[in-house]
């Protein structure tokens, strides 16, 4: 039977995106963007040869920066496969390459007590009749449906276990269209412990916002995934890479609605990372183990109704405080600072009294600090940032941790009428 509590603790994973599209470094979608004729680019496979696409480092990698799953496109919607299949000989293992990557990843993966999720492309480019072509006849979609089907049951019969089917390439068809009732029974048939996500029509087991970190409400599990720069594939020209303070506010967020970051890298067409990647994610690993995995992993669901979702590179902004996202663990409460104040911080809105403000770290240090209703002020803080990709504070309280704070001013330490303080509402 399913099991998707693993899903829900994993908070951190990686995607990858690979195929002959990387040959090109302009992206995922460059043979339908660019028009490129069908011959020109299916003639891509004949140069495909991955010679440095290492299953190995990549797991490696994903252990470095802190993650607990891994995600391969094992076909994107061009339709070369990254398997050894008997259904098509446009694939990995038919190429000069030789190799059969999907199964090289999850055996990777396995080794290193990584979950594998395997990506798989409704849509296929390649194959025909195409999926517009079966939005024309009945006789193409029915040919069209048949082999969707097919390679499907081929994946999930080939790679067992896996941990999740990834769908992707939805269009131009609804959940009917699909078939996706059937779909997922016939998988699930073969691998009843697999999740699904909500990608051929139906809700799925876990919801995939891309783009933007949003839990869903009513909340039930999910999982963002995001880019590292603004392409999924290689893209030569693509160099607006995230940082890693930007990282970790997804992480943040991320906690923050107790859902995943799916975060994507994109190899080169030789199968190397590129090295601006692997900087960013090891530094958030780093970062991870110094403390910051205390305030991201295990954590409970705390949102804020004033909370703005965040800009285009996906952030949590984060504004109900200016400091920077709050995450929470039974009665503790986390400031991830990302605008780091010297000397004295303030909080303002605490529905709760702080027994204790300890600075996360390789060694811990307590702070000082006065609590007057619902303001807390902090003091003696060091000059300058104590940790060089964002520093965390935890503060230890009476109860679970709440925040209110209206769009107006109030009364100087007046509680907001929610607030039940306790005895002793000043503490030091």
């Amino acid at each position: 039977m399913k099991n998707d509590q693993w899903f829900q603790d994993a908070r951190y994973g990686l995607f990858i995106h690979y195929g002959l599209y990387s040959l090109l470094a302009r992206g995922e979608w460059v043979w339908n963007r660019e028009e490129i004729p069908y011959d020109e680019y299916t003639a891509l496979a004949d140069r495909f040869t991955a010679e440095r696409f290492d299953a190995d480092a990549l797991c490696d990698l994903a252990l470095r920066a802190g993650m607990r799953y891994v995600v391969l496109t094992t076909m994107h919607h061009e339709g070369f496969r990254l398997y050894d299949t008997a259904l098509s000989d446009f694939n990995s293992v038919k190429s000069p390459a030789g190799r059969d990557l999907t199964a090289e990843v999850i055996a990777a993966a396995r080794q290193r007590g990584l979950r594998v999720g395997l990506y798989h492309s409704l849509n296929n480019w390649h194959d025909q009749p195409d999926a517009a072509a079966a939005l024309e006849s009945q006789a193409a979609y029915a040919t069209f449906i048949e082999n969707t089907f097919a390679r499907i049951r081929e994946l999930v019969t080939k790679y067992n276990p896996i941990d999740v089917l990834w769908y992707d390439g939805w269009w131009p068809f609804n959940a009917d269209g699909w078939q996706a009732e059937r779909m997922n029974a016939m998988v699930r048939e073969i691998q009843p412990q697999i999740l699904f996500n909500g990608r051929n029509g139906l809700p799925g087991d876990f919801a995939t916002p891309e783009g933007h970190m949003g839990a869903p409400r009513p909340w039930h599990p999910w999982e963002a995934c995001l880019t590292l720069n603004n392409s999924w594939g290689f893209h030569a020209g693509d160099h607006d890479w995230k940082t890693p303070e930007q990282v970790v506010a997804l992480l943040a967020a991320a906690a923050q609605g107790r859902g995943n970051l799916l975060l994507n890298v994109g190899p080169r067409g030789d199968g190397l990372v590129p090295e601006e990647t692997v900087a960013v994610l090891e530094s958030v690993g780093a970062w991870l183990r110094r403390g910051g995995a205390e305030a991201v992993f295990d954590t409970d669901l705390f949102t804020f109704d004033l909370e703005e979702r965040g800009d285009r590179r996906g952030e949590s902004r984060g504004d109900w405080c200016h400091h920077g996202p709050f995450t929470v663990k039974g009665n503790n409460l986390y400031l991830l600072v990302r605008r780091w104040q010297p000397e004295t911080l303030v909080i303002g809105g605490l529905q709760m009294n702080v027994r204790r403000v300890v600075l996360l770290g390789a060694t811990e240090r307590e702070v000082a600090f006065q609590q007057a209703g619902t303001r807390l002020v902090l003091s003696g803080l060091p000059a300058n940032p104590p940790d060089p990709v964002c520093p965390v504070l935890r503060l230890e309280c009476d109860r679970a941790p709440a925040l209110y704070q209206t769009g107006g001013l109030r009364v100087p330490n007046g509680p907001h009428p929610h607030y039940d303080p306790c005895p002793s509402d000043i503490q030091q």
